[in-house]
């Protein structure tokens, strides 16, 4: 397999995290998957960024701008490697099943 696969397990993992779980990735954590999500599977940037009363708009284009340039597959290979970044820093059980399920899609 390779980094799609790990990539579509992990983003299903992400999507699936219980709000008041063991795992909680802040919000500049979850701006860092956003962007890198839009890169892998947009490319870069298509639109203009968001007007001055649209925050989280704002927030969201530039998490994604940021990632201007990066092929797919890097942007891809990033967001697996920040999420099992997450998991090494919230160790147990939960962490440990989840990184052997990315790992296993490897």
């Amino acid at each position: 397999m390779t980094v799609d696969a790990q990539f579509k397990v992990a983003v299903e993992k992400i999507g699936s995290l219980p709000k008041n779980g063991p795992i909680k990735p802040s919000q500049e954590d979850q701006l860092t998957f956003y962007g890198l999500f839009k890169q892998a599977n947009v490319g870069d940037v298509n639109t203009d960024r968001p007007g001055m009363f649209d925050m989280a708009g704002k927030y969201k284009w530039d998490a994604w701008k940021k990632n201007e340039g990066k092929s797919s597959e890097q942007a891809k290979k990033e967001y697996v490697d920040a999420f099992l970044a997450i998991l090494a820093k919230n160790p147990g059980p939960e962490s440990d099943a989840i990184k052997a399920e990315i790992e296993a899609a490897a």
